[in-house]
C-alpha cells in the first residue's frame, strides 16, 4: 500500500524505510493496545475474585489485596 506525509504542504510519498518503520509501529501499537485491554481484562477480574473471596472468608493473593486497597 502506498502511503504519503504532508511536508510544507506538499504530498510526498514514503520510502521503502519510511514504510517499514510505519508498519513497525502501527504493529506495535496493536500489541500495545492489545496489553492495556489485557491488564484492564485482569484488574476486573482479580477485583471480581476478591469480593468473592472476602464474602466466603477466604484469603486473598496479593493482587487481589492490590485492587481493593489501592
Amino acid at each position: 500500500m502506498v502511503r504519503y506525509r504532508l511536508a510544507d504542504g506538499v504530498r510526498i510519498q514514503f520510502t521503502a524505510e519510511e514504510e517499514t518503520a510505519k508498519d513497525a509501529e502501527e504493529a506495535q501499537a496493536v500489541i500495545n493496545n492489545q496489553a492495556k485491554a489485557d491488564a484492564i481484562a485482569l484488574k476486573a477480574t482479580n477485583k471480581a475474585n476478591a469480593k468473592a473471596k472476602l464474602i466466603a472468608g477466604e484469603a486473598l493473593t496479593e493482587a487481589e489485596a492490590d485492587t481493593i486497597v489501592i
